[in-house]
């Protein structure tokens, strides 16, 4: 496993060892010791598995309490990941990294706790898991409208083919009105 921090240190890049032969592959899509070692002693409480189209957004969600950090991981497909640091104390408030995981590429990216997420499908279909540090918490569950311009994300979306939103997405809150972390 080859573990690579991204622009923002606290998001890591994880690259799993893949064993291929005539018959197929194998990887560790997770392990509890290496990751605890390697990373930070996290449990995990919850996995989650979205399907998406094309051109669809789903972001930029976090949640004020029961905050989660989320190990992702794409089975199916290709997405633009994106982790927006909303942690006021931190030097990398405000900023944003953005990754193309796949399930070529197989990596997988680790965002901790304090941070907005979102995605944006670029494959025709796409699957994507999700391991969380804590529980979906719906009353506590915030948007960061995707497009707000002070962050200034560079989705790969293409010109003339507007991103598929939902509508809570679409009504997400400014970045400058958006309840941040200590």
């Amino acid at each position: 496993m080859k573990i690579t921090s991204t622009s923002i240190p606290d998001v890591k890049i994880i690259e799993p060892a893949i064993f291929k032969d005539k018959r197929g592959f194998f990887f560790e899509t997770w392990q509890q010791k290496r990751f605890d070692s390697e990373i930070a002693p996290r449990s995990f409480v919850q996995d989650n598995l979205s399907g998406s189209v094309k051109g669809t957004l789903r972001g930029l969600h976090y949640q004020t309490s029961n905050s989660q950090g989320k190990l992702i991981q794409v089975i199916a497909g290709e997405v633009f990941d994106v982790a927006v640091d909303i942690r006021k104390s931190s030097p990398t408030f405000g900023k944003w990294v953005g990754e193309i995981i796949s399930s070529q590429n197989r990596k997988q990216l680790w965002i901790p706790e304090g941070f907005a997420h979102g995605f944006y499908v670029i494959s025709e279909w796409a699957e994507f898991t999700y391991k969380c540090t804590d529980f979906y918490s719906p009353e506590s569950e915030q948007t960061i409208i995707w497009n707000d311009r002070d962050i200034g994300i560079q989705w790969p979306i293409l010109e003339g083919e507007p991103p598929i939103v939902s509508e809570k997405d679409s009504a997400g809150k400014l970045f400058k009105d958006a309840i941040y972390f200590e």
